[in-house]
């Protein structure tokens, strides 16, 4: 497939990354500063600051990471998980396979909960499996996963975790930004995200939140962290007080970063979550229409990723192509399990408009005649 056949610039209605709004590619041209630029390190504090905000917490480690949303999961294992540490792992998706992998690789005993794709977890069977397990340091799970569309609660789970004295992990890669996630009332000790989806900003940042506790359990280790770049000792060195020198941070992304925040400030959170419900009930409405029945269970589906099952006599890649070639909007296929099975459309930041979901509404009758 040739690119130069591709409409450009594409509406992104995949599970990311989603369109990136024009305010923030004109903060990312501008011309590069210095890792140690003044200029930038006023940039990196008011990118903490309103990072606590969007994911309602205070906690003073509050930062972007280098790197994608894996970049967040990857830090926060490196520098939580000894080897031999038990690590309980609900698994509802293709991302919460991917904790119990990146788990494993740091000598972690593995404890997986799982849950069939499509379902939220169920807390009983965590607190079960929590009950049984010999030096539990961690509980972790996904809270918006986007192999399935399913939103999973995370009170239950948070509260199992304090009762075992483990720390609460989550991944909130296709949530921050598009759904509450309240860290500070919930009592999450470490959630990481991605810029590229909800956050309206290019891909390359793992935004990263940890709480005080966890950071104790992480200074407390009996060995050194394994990944030097992920350290978060170092990086705490870099992002506050003496700025001193880890890596070459992105300097670009970080300013468009910094502008994306400050168009979720504006547009307010609560009215941000509304924008993204309504798009999403606008895009179910249209596709029932036609056939398509969602993939999540009914109560725990999520308004930034609307996991569909493929209507009868549609053959997934051929639809995608055309949608692509044609009218160039980009939707997801299935992951794993689920391949050929389900579309997966993005809602998310910038692409969640009223205008991209008639453009695709119209453009899928079209495909499916």
């Amino acid at each position: 497939m040739s690119a130069q056949r591709l409409p450009d610039p594409r509406i992104l209605l995949g599970p990311g990354p989603s369109c990136v709004p024009p305010r923030v590619l004109e903060a990312m041209a501008r011309a590069p500063v210095g890792y140690l630029d003044p200029e930038l390190f006023e940039a990196l504090e008011e990118i903490q600051v309103r990072l606590r905000t969007v994911f309602g917490t205070a906690n003073p480690f509050t930062l972007a990471l280098t790197g994608t949303g894996m970049a967040g999961m990857e830090s926060c294992f490196a520098n939580l998980v000894e080897p031999g540490d038990t690590v309980l792992i609900g698994v509802h998706g293709f991302f919460g396979e991917r904790m119990v992998e990146i788990a494993g690789r740091y000598g972690a005993q593995v404890v997986r909960v799982d849950a069939p794709w499509g379902t939220p977890l169920n807390p009983a069977q965590i607190e079960e499996a929590a009950a049984r397990a010999d030096r539990l340091r961690l509980i972790a799970c996904v809270h918006a996963e986007t192999s399935t569309g399913v939103r999973q609660p995370l009170e239950p789970i948070a509260e199992i975790a304090r009762r075992h004295n483990a720390l609460f992990l989550v991944d909130a890669v296709t949530s921050l930004g598009g759904l509450p996630v309240e860290i500070d009332r919930i009592g999450i000790d470490a959630c990481y995200s991605a810029t590229q989806k909800c956050m309206g900003c290019p891909p390359g940042l793992a935004p990263l939140t940890v709480s005080e506790r966890a950071l104790e359990r992480a200074a407390a280790r009996t060995s050194r962290v394994v990944s030097w770049y992920y350290d978060w000792k170092l990086l705490a060195n870099y992002w506050g007080g003496d700025h001193m020198y880890h890596h070459t941070v992105p300097v670009s992304l970080l300013i468009a970063f910094r502008e994306s925040l400050r168009m979720i400030q504006e547009e307010g959170l609560e009215a941000r979550y509304a924008r993204h419900q309504n798009v999403s009930r606008l895009l179910m409405e249209g596709v029932a229409q036609m056939g398509m029945q969602p993939f999540a269970q009914e109560g725990y589906r999520l308004p930034t990723l609307n996991a569909l099952h493929l209507p009868a006599g549609a053959e997934d890649v051929t639809v995608r192509r055309r949608l692509l070639t044609e009218y160039g909007i980009e939707i997801g296929g299935g992951l794993g399990a689920l391949k050929g099975k389900v579309w997966r459309i993005g809602t998310m930041g910038e692409s969640a408009s009223i205008r991209n979901v008639s453009l695709l509404l119209a453009a899928l009758k079209a495909a499916l005649a």
